[in-house]
């Protein structure tokens, strides 16, 4: 259903409601990027003469007063979710945390020193690994640290990652001490087979624990993950987990498609020798019967896999035109400046990408002969720059007004990019687009084809297996 709050603009496709076209996804779901940046990381490369890194930070700070984003990788898990696609270290040994925070330490100064303290934090994140892997205690010391390097905002959106298995109420306590007031959980099914097929077992009652203890220590926004294409999952059960989690009233849902990539992630392959996989049809049964209660319960659509309550921020921005997008998915604060702390971490500046080493030893001893820890980024071009402004604002606002996009990239749009306005033939014929000499818009129907409408834009995407996982 949409509700009277959900209402578009006028010229704007509403963001929710209406049922999927599973014939139309099922034809147009092929690997592509999921444009957390434009170009995707698949572009990064080790040539630092180009990067001139030094340079990026020095620019970027002589920029002004520009807000800045901060996301720390904190990689410990104590067994391994034989699913995830994250860079984590797997280990039972607590002091791990402790010896990283050291490092972390050091990382924070290299970086602070270069920038600004009058510049404001508007955002910051942990992310993992398991954040919560962390003692209390050692939560405190960061949340200390951060704060003895920035300067944060008043009003600092600052989101932290719950592994609802790994939690006390005194980590909560923690993490409310030193700021934090977004929780995230990863719940993933709350099937029991299902869990015990991916190797995390985490009955029901934790995630509700939790979210009891979120909000009585005053959290004011709680996320719910989930994933759908796990092995044992069907429809009908994913319907049950849908069920359990809406009686949770989280404020926002990332619902992420599984990513089969075991040439990447090894431990994936546990589930081709099992052959538990659902089929390509199961989950896109799966997708439909997440999108359908979701919209059903109130939430507003926001694209890809993204759903928000109407009065949650992430709504509000996508109906002012406002929805940005950066490395943590859908966001309000993407126009700040990312610097990423920890293994693995990436940093986004006006110019460049840069993403730390992904191994903890190769990330440790750059730190410890005082340099920046970076393995590989991107140095981006001005034709870079243009075609990530129209993705970009192709992902959020699900549209393309010529004379407000050739305004933001000063050139004309349409005659600059006539051959990619001409691709959409097909996507306009099937009906996932529509054009007009002033316009693109993505139909209700397209929006979960953002990505294939994206795609047509990317001048660097190279069509091929075990590049990307599939967009649907």
């Amino acid at each position: 259903m949409i509700l009277p709050s959900e209402s578009a603009g006028p010229g704007q496709p509403r963001a929710s409601g209406g049922a999927l076209d599973l014939d139309l996804i099922r034809k147009y779901s092929i690997p592509g990027p999921r444009y957390t940046s434009y170009p995707p990381a698949t572009q990064f490369n080790t040539e630092f003469d180009v990067l001139r890194l030094e340079e990026a930070i020095a620019d970027d700070n002589r920029e002004g007063s520009g807000p800045i984003s901060l996301y720390f990788h904190l990689p410990f898990c104590e067994t391994r979710c034989w699913f995830c696609g994250c860079n984590t270290v797997i280990t039972a040994r607590h002091e791990a945390s402790g010896e990283y925070l050291v490092d972390l330490e050091k990382e924070i100064a290299l970086i602070a020193g270069r920038l600004d303290r009058n510049r404001r934090v508007t955002q910051v994140h942990f992310g993992g690994g398991t954040p919560t892997f962390l003692a209390p205690d050692e939560l405190r010391r960061l949340g200390e640290m951060i704060r003895s390097g920035f300067t944060l905002a008043p009003d600092c959106e600052y989101g932290v990652e719950v592994d609802p298995r790994r939690l006390s109420r005194d980590h909560v306590k923690a993490l409310r001490e030193i700021g934090a007031n977004r929780g995230s959980l990863g719940v993933q099914d709350t099937n029991g087979k299902v869990q015990l097929a991916v190797h995390r077992w985490q009955p029901h009652e934790l995630n509700e624990r939790v979210v009891s203890w979120l909000r009585e220590e005053g959290f004011v926004s709680i996320n719910v993950d989930l994933i759908y294409g796990l092995p044992l999952q069907t429809a009908e059960g994913f319907a049950s987990t849908i069920d359990d989690v809406v009686a949770l009233a989280p404020d926002r849902f990332s619902v992420f498609s599984y990513a089969h990539v075991p040439w990447i992630k090894p431990a994936q392959k546990i589930f081709d020798d099992r052959g538990q996989l659902p089929t390509p049809e199961q989950k896109l049964d799966m997708f439909a019967v997440a999108h359908g209660k979701l919209t059903a319960a109130g939430y507003t659509d926001i694209g890809l896999d993204h759903f928000a309550r109407p009065n949650d921020e992430l709504a509000i921005a996508q109906r002012a035109g406002t929805l940005q997008r950066n490395f943590q998915g859908y966001s309000t604060r993407a126009d700040a400046s990312l610097y990423g702390f920890g293994m693995s971490s990436i940093s986004s500046t006006a110019d460049t990408y840069r993403q730390n080493h992904k191994t903890l030893p190769a990330w440790r001893d750059a730190l410890a002969k005082g340099q920046l820890p970076t393995e590989r980024g991107y140095r981006l071009t001005d034709e870079d720059k243009c075609r990530r402004t129209i993705i970009m604002r192709l992902m959020c606002d699900r549209k393309l007004e010529y004379a407000n996009i050739s305004r933001l990239i000063g050139r004309d749009f349409a005659s600059t990019y006539g051959r990619e306005i001409a691709s959409l033939d097909d996507l306009e014929a099937d009906g996932i687009v529509t054009r007009s000499p002033e316009k693109i818009e993505v139909t209700r129907i397209g929006v979960p084809l953002l990505r294939v409408v994206a795609m047509r834009f990317d001048s660097t995407y190279v069509a091929g297996p075990r590049r990307h996982a599939q967009t649907v």
